[in-house]
Order: structure tokens, then sequence, then C-alpha cells
């Protein structure tokens, strides 16, 4: 595959940010198939964000000819306390994870999963955690609870500062040459890229992807000039707010049910989940979207391009409940795979009834 082609696929949206384009470019022309990874605390269901969206970046990666490495980060979710800070639990959880994006058509001979359980044995792997800690301030690493869902604030134990020196040393130890994580984790990605040559190491190049907004109402509406890039934050899809997210596992009935509740404003565009998943998941999927609508209602529409149904939306030629049954029905095909795949996969069914009736912590 020739370089451009390879570019063009890292960079496909859902992917908003490369730090920095020309590293990337750099990188691929001296290493043909350089390592990248994604990493994950497996604390739950799978939703829209952690699965569809990290999906396609995995299938982009593993297209473009790089070795990827799907992280279940186990020991980063005992760290934060998520199912109640149960490692058995959380290790279900990450089976799970992998389960979930297989059945999202994930390749599993292109993506390498790893358990944090295994890679951790290695004193080697400590080692580095130490170098990355000796070289991180208390402050510094304050302002990256970020990664952990957690405000800077929200620190109390010497174990919250641990999360980030792991973290990047994660990269460092799996030799991770492209960080492809969601815009969360954007902090620790770039501490990496700070300190990797002071400790010896490289820069890493970080591919940041967008993160889907959850179906709730901003806790602020209208979001206030300039506090965007924190709402964008705050309103991410997040499974321990079920009722705000569809998981991958809903049937078409759940799905539907949700997006008739979802926060839909009409002729409103930016913060609009609904459009949101238009824009990163529905156009995505197919080049033309059809709505079906009842005659007296204008009948079917189609929309050729996600410009034009934003367009039209915008305009108030569609309204927002003939948006919201669209999405449902293009999402309980796009997920049918996924319930099919649980359906005939009895240690993946095993993995889902395990999970949903475990604690889910933030």
């Amino acid at each position: 595959m020739d370089l451009e082609k390879k570019i063009e696929l890292i960079c496909r949206p859902p992917t908003e940010e490369v730090l920095t384009p020309e590293d990337l470019r750099q990188l691929l022309e001296t290493e043909e198939h350089p390592v990248a990874y994604n990493g994950w605390e497996p604390s739950g269901l799978v939703h829209l964000g952690t699965g569809v969206i990290c999906a396609y970046k995995m299938k982009d990666f593993a297209e473009a000819g790089l070795r990827f490495k799907a992280f279940l980060a186990t020991w980063h979710g005992w760290l934060n306390n998520k199912l109640g800070g149960d490692l058995p639990t959380i290790r279900k959880a990450a089976d799970l994870f992998r389960h979930s994006w297989i059945a999202l058509g994930v390749p599993s001979d292109k993506v390498e999963f790893i358990y944090s359980d295994k890679l951790y044995d290695d004193i080697d792997y400590w080692a580095k955690t130490v170098t990355v800690a000796k070289n991180l301030t208390i402050a510094r690493t304050r302002r990256t609870l970020e990664i952990a869902g957690r405000k800077e604030t929200d620190a109390r134990y010497v174990s919250d500062f641990l999360y980030t020196p792991m973290q990047v040393a994660d990269i460092y130890h799996m030799q991770v040459k492209i960080c492809q994580l969601g815009l969360d984790q954007r902090k620790a990605n770039v501490v990496a890229r700070e300190i990797g040559e002071k400790i010896g190491c490289w820069k890493p190049v970080c591919v940041h992807h967008h993160l889907l907004q959850g179906l709730e109402k901003p806790m602020v509406w209208p979001i206030p000039e300039g506090q965007e890039k924190e709402a964008v934050a705050s309103a991410k899809m997040s499974k321990s707010k079920p009722e705000t997210c569809i998981f991958i596992y809903d049937t078409p009935s759940e799905i539907k049910q949700k997006m008739t509740r979802a926060f839909c404003p009409e002729r409103t565009i930016a913060f609009n989940p609904v459009i949101d998943i238009c824009k990163h998941i529905v156009f995505r999927e197919k080049p033309v979207f059809t709505i079906e609508r009842p005659a007296k209602f204008g009948g079917n529409v189609e929309f050729q391009s996600f410009n034009e149904l934003e367009t039209a939306y915008a305009q108030g030629k569609l309204h927002p409940q003939d948006l919201k049954n669209g999405v449902a029905a293009e999402l309980a095909g796009i997920l049918e795979p996924v319930r099919r795949y649980f359906a005939n996969n009895r240690e993946a069914q095993e993995c889902l009834e395990a999970v949903r009736k475990a604690k889910i912590t933030r």
C-alpha cells in the first residue's frame, strides 16, 4: 500500500487530531509496519463510542498494514475502582470487550489483544513506570487525571498518581509508535511525547478520535461561548449512565426507546447527539441515508451525504422525531451482527451476563 493511502486510512474520520501530521509521515516513511495501540479500562458494557467508533479505527489501522495492539488495561480499571474494584470481574469485562470488537468486525488475525495482567509480569515494565514517574511532577500528573475520568481535585490516594506513569510506560513497553486513543486521553499521550526522548525512548505520534456524545441534554444549555471544549468532555457517552447511551447489544426496541428520549433540539446541529451519530456512524456505514416518513409528512426522504442532511435539518426541513426514527432503524441494522454473534457464542454470552450483573461504578 502506498504512503498516501496509509495516511488517508489513519486520518480517516472519526480521527479528529494528529500530533503531528509531519511526524506521522516521517514515521511511515521509515517504518513499514509500526506498532499502534489503543487502551481501555474494561469497566462495563460496551456502547457505541467504545464499540463502534473504536472498531472503525482498529479496522482502518489494520487495513493500513500497521500492527495494532488492543490493550485491555485491567489494572488501570482496578486502580480506578471500576466494577467495585473487583479484579476478576474486570477481567471478565476485558473478555467482553474483546468479543464485542470481534462481533463488530475487528479482524482478530490482524489486531493483537493484550491484557495488562500478562504485560505487568515483566519487571522491565515497572522500571519504565518508575522512570516515567521520576520525570513527572505531582502538579503535572494531577493535570492529567482527566484520562481516568477524574477531576484534578479527585486525587486522594497515592494510587491515583500511578495511573499516568503506568499508561505512559505501556506505550514504551509495547513498542508503540502511534497512540490511537480518544481525545479524552490526549494529556497522557502528550506527556509521552514530551518525555520520550528525554528518557531514551521516542516521541510517539498521537492520533485522537472523536468522542461520541451521550443522548442526554448537556447540564448547561445552550453551551456558553468559550466552554465548548469542556462541554465535549462532560457530554461524552458513558456506560456509567446507561440511560444516556446505546449499548451495542441493545435490541431494536431498546434502541428506538432510547432514541425517542434522546436530546435532539430542532434546527440545531452543534451538541446534538442524534446528529453526532449520523455524522460518525450512519454515514460511515453507507453513502445514502433513507428516512421513512408517512406520506402526510412528506414521505420517505434520502440524503446522499452528511452535509446534505445537516443543511436540511438546520433549515427545519426534517423533524427531530423523523430523524430519531431513521437513526434508530439504521443502528438496529448496524448492530444486528453483534446480536447474532452473542446469540451464537456461549463464552461471549457468559461474559455479557456476568458484566450485566456487576455493579457499574464511574
